[in-house]
């Protein structure tokens, strides 16, 4: 029934399988491919046919993540996949970057790749499967596509390269390098690396890349099994007269244009000369689809001209050598009430970066095929159209502008503190107010500066560098910071971000069909000059992190206690921090290691916190003198609180060093009173006294009334004939007990004589419940 065909071989120590023939038959071709227990669908289809007026090549392509393949249902209200993440939107690029080149020149059928991840098994990243299985899919739908690519993750660690590493690896590793790669030739690289330099980065792009081979071979045996016939494309229409007509009308023009070196008015000049060239085509009586034809041969023109100056004379379109970096200016502490800011400007290239410092309740919370975890450092990347002095939609983030963030969020997010370190959740926000080329990395060094501006401690500022490459033949020229035509006429754009220690973040992109390591080594030499370069720019505005925050920053103090305290600090249903939370304005935060985060903008509200959870953890200390609030007054005394939910009992007989008839003669509910601890019970209630603390200074006095006689021994207490209290069922007998403690104490008969009821069991007839609310040392006088 089913005609399957499947290839598989051995990497990084995993199966990787691709089958084709069982699963989507009626899509142009699809391949399941599965590595371990990670199993990822692509199906392509493509249009038999192109769109009247098509003059640009609609590639799309779609990966999605099935919750159900890590055995998840969907959070949120609706329960099911809904829009692309933010991870789904980078991966459909990551997988769009290296196979869009590979179309021939002038092919605009419509074509979808769309890949569905069936099965995760936590530990291989989907990412690499999908971009293999459309690369193999795309082989064998018989489409016109130069590939196939091969695809693989490089991991780094103790000197080590290491090969599809484990999420696990990964993240204690110093390395998170893709690379997709044809049999001769890399065609693109997206890294992240803990300051690595350039001969560790470049060999683990050429490690990937053997890997890779190993891979297009695979695809390659696939086809021969199972690949469509290739489609009959037809050839363009031979333009070379068009080109020649075009060159006479308007060459000298767009020479001229190139030679103005502000933007704004380069672009005045080519769209003049382009409407030269449409009003003569249309007076030529040429049909629509060639003046179309016509005004697209403008661009090659445009090429023709820039890349000859360059290579022939070394002189870019704005005047600069090959590895001249435009004028720079750095400016911090840019806007007045953000918690940090910049202002970055490279030539025509700006971008206003601004770091907002929040609590942990700020963080993002993201729920994907691992589970749900949070993220405390995000960067977010605005490109609105005024940027590039165009009218043009306006509104949510496009995938542009997830990706370019993203390359941003790679180049910093491996000098940031840990959380340990610096507690608090960060944003970066970058709004591009100007672009000529690179504004990515014109956010990286932005987003270092407000950053730094707004005290979060980095290990090293860092800069980055847009690279861009001319290439014909055998001879080529590596451009420095590249303009923004620059990179549209050229075959290469490769960002290189990093501290001067080592690389944080690369990423290339190849227009033409892949580039050699020479090139690729004159790239990273070039682009390490160009970031020192910057870096030192970057110091004229802010050498080092500032060492105080902004004051409309929050402030975060941490604490760590007893985990078998955090009950008493949480309280029944969350009662106590809830009311700390109420009564102090701070927030406070607790895990379940017993880590407090308290925060606040106004530092006595995390003080006023912080003193009240110390006052519920912390235990009292004979002999020391607190500050409470008497919070209940009984006929015996006042209990206060003294520290936090701890209270003790002031007797009446330590609120003075005279007597005191009553308890509300001396102190009232809710005043505040100085005290000293007298004594701790086994059972940890408290003994306080006044009496010899000054309540206006707190200072400790002098204990003038005389010592107390020793008491005699109690003895056991279950020998309780021996005192004279008789049988307990029998009350008359404790009265017996009152006479013998009143002669044997003497002088407590003038001060117990109207406590006569007690001898007559006026206690009660139980001695616990005649003792109620009464502590140890009470009952035992």
């Amino acid at each position: 029934m089913f005609d399957v065909k499947k290839v598989s071989i051995e990497l990084g120590g995993k199966t990787l399988t691709l089958e084709t023939g069982r699963i989507a038959r009626q899509a142009d071709a699809a391949v399941l491919a599965t590595y371990g227990e990670t199993v990822v669908l692509c199906a392509v289809t493509a249009a038999k046919s192109v769109k009247e007026g098509q003059d640009f090549f609609p590639l799309t392509v779609h990966y999605q993540e099935k919750y159900s393949a890590a055995g998840r249902i969907p959070g949120g209200f609706f329960k099911r996949e809904r829009g692309a993440t933010e991870k789904e939107t980078l991966v459909s690029r990551l997988i769009d970057r290296p196979i869009r080149p590979l179309f021939p020149e002038g092919f605009y059928n419509e074509i979808n790749v769309i890949a569905q991840v069936l099965s995760f098994d936590g530990e291989s990243e989907p990412d690499i499967v999908a971009m293999i299985a459309a690369s193999a899919a795309l082989t064998l739908s018989g489409v016109p596509f130069l590939g196939p690519i091969g695809a693989a993750r490089v991991g780094y660690k103790d000197g080590e390269y290491q090969l599809n590493p484990s999420l696990d690896e990964v993240k204690t590793g110093e390395l998170d390098l893709v690379v997709a790669a044809t049999g001769s030739a890399v065609m693109m690289v997206e890294s992240e690396a803990k300051e690595l330099s350039e001969d560790v980065m470049l060999g683990a792009v050429l490690f990937a890349h053997e890997a890779s081979k190993k891979i297009v071979n695979a695809i390659i045996d696939l086809a021969e099994k199972a690949a469509k016939d290739p489609w009959d494309v037809a050839k363009g229409d031979d333009l070379e007269d068009l080109k020649k007509k075009l060159k006479k009308l308007i060459g000298k023009d767009i020479t001229a244009a190139y030679k103005l070196t502000d933007k704004s008015a380069r672009s005045n000049a080519l769209n003049e000369a382009r409407a030269k060239a449409k009003a003569q085509f249309v007076a030529d009586g040429l049909d629509a689809q060639t003046v179309m034809a016509g005004i697209k041969l403008t661009k090659k023109l445009e090429a023709e001209i820039v890349r000859g100056a360059i290579l022939k004379d070394g002189k870019r379109i704005d005047g600069r050598t090959t590895t001249q970096i435009r004028p720079i200016e750095a400016i911090v502490g840019f806007l007045p009430r953000t918690h940090g800011s910049a202002l970055f400007t490279r030539g025509e290239t700006q971008s206003i970066c601004t770091t907002t410092l929040g609590t942990k309740d700020a963080e993002q919370m993201i729920d994907g095929l691992n589970g749900v975890y949070y993220e405390n450092f995000m960067l977010h990347y605005n490109f609105p159209p005024y940027s590039v002095g165009e009218v043009g939609r306006f509104g949510a983030p496009g995938r542009r502008e997830v990706g370019h963030g993203k390359l941003a969020w790679r180049a910093l997010h491996p000098v940031l503190p840990s959380k340990d370190e610096f507690p608090y959740t960060i944003r970066v926000l970058s709004d591009i107010t100007e672009s000529n080329g690179s504004s990515s990395m014109a956010t990286v060094c932005g987003g270092s500066l407000s950053m730094m501006d707004a005290g979060v401690p980095l290990k090293r500022p860092v800069s980055g560098i847009a690279m861009g490459l001319i290439l014909e033949g055998k001879n080529f020229a590596v451009l420095s910071d590249i303009l923004g035509d620059e990179d549209h006429l050229g075959d290469m754009d490769f960002k290189v971000a990093g501290t001067e220690a080592g690389i944080t973040t690369m990423q290339m992109d190849i227009k033409v069909a892949g580039i050699t390591q020479e090139i690729f080594e004159v790239a990273l030499r070039q682009a390490k000059e160009g970031r020192a370069h910057i870096l030192g720019e970057m110091s004229k505005a802010l050498s080092s992190t500032r060492t105080e925050l902004s004051a409309h920053a929050p402030r975060i103090e941490t604490i760590q206690i007893d985990k078998a305290k955090i009950r008493d600090v949480i309280g029944t249903g969350g009662k106590v921090i809830r009311e700390i939370v109420a009564e102090t304005g701070a927030k406070v935060d607790i895990d379940d290691e017993g880590i407090i985060k308290i925060s606040s903008s106004d530092t006595a509200q995390i003080e006023a916190a912080k003193k009240w959870i110390l006052g519920i953890v912390e235990e009292a200390e004979v002999g020391k003198i607190y500050t409470g609030k008497v919070v209940n007054i009984v006929d015996f005394g006042a209990f206060v609180n003294f520290m936090g939910g701890k209270d003790g009992l002031v007797h009446v007989s330590e609120m003075k060093n005279e007597r005191v008839e009553k308890p509300t003669d001396v102190v009232s509910e809710g005043q505040e009173v100085k005290v000293k601890v007298l004594e701790i019970d086994p059972r940890g209630k408290v003994r306080l006294s006044m009496r010899v603390v000054d309540q206006e200074t707190g200072e400790e006095l002098e204990d003038t009334r005389p010592p107390r006689e020793p008491r005699e021994p109690r003895g056991d207490r279950g020998d309780r004939g021996d005192r004279g209290r008789g049988p307990r069922r029998d009350g008359g007998d404790r009265g017996g007990r009152g006479g013998d403690r009143g002669g044997d104490r003497g002088p407590r008969r003038d001060r117990g004589g109207d406590r006569g009821p007690r001898g007559e069991g006026g206690r009660g007839g139980d001695d616990d419940g005649g003792n109620a609310g009464l502590p140890d040392f009470l009952t035992q006088d």
